[in-house]
């Protein structure tokens, strides 16, 4: 499961350097859930060399959930969760299934 999975796509006209026009096909801005309704599973305190995916799989079982956490966490970006500056901070990871509503 995608964090896009429900998001709405809407078509682009658009043109080109050359002048065609075209079609492009983009999904509509995704409202990430309010970030206190998720349900916490565990706080993780961040250590040097963690990566979101394999801090989602320790606690959920699901590497490919990492969104979730980023989402929980108020973060766009996973390597804000888990960079150099992160360490030592603590980072929430929501029960496993929470999607946006």
């Amino acid at each position: 499961m995608s964090r896009y999975d429900d998001a709405d796509t809407t078509t682009l006209q658009v043109t080109d350097a050359a002048g065609a026009r075209r079609l492009v096909r983009c999904y509509r801005r995704r409202f990430p859930p309010d970030a206190a309704g998720s349900g916490t599973l565990a706080e993780h305190l961040v250590a040097p060399g963690d990566r979101l995916d394999l801090v989602s799989f320790r606690y959920t079982g699901d590497p490919l959930g990492f969104w979730r956490i980023c989402d929980a966490n108020d973060a766009l970006d996973p390597d804000d969760l888990t960079g150099a500056e992160a360490v030592g901070t603590e980072i929430v990871v929501p029960f496993p299934g929470v999607a946006a509503p």
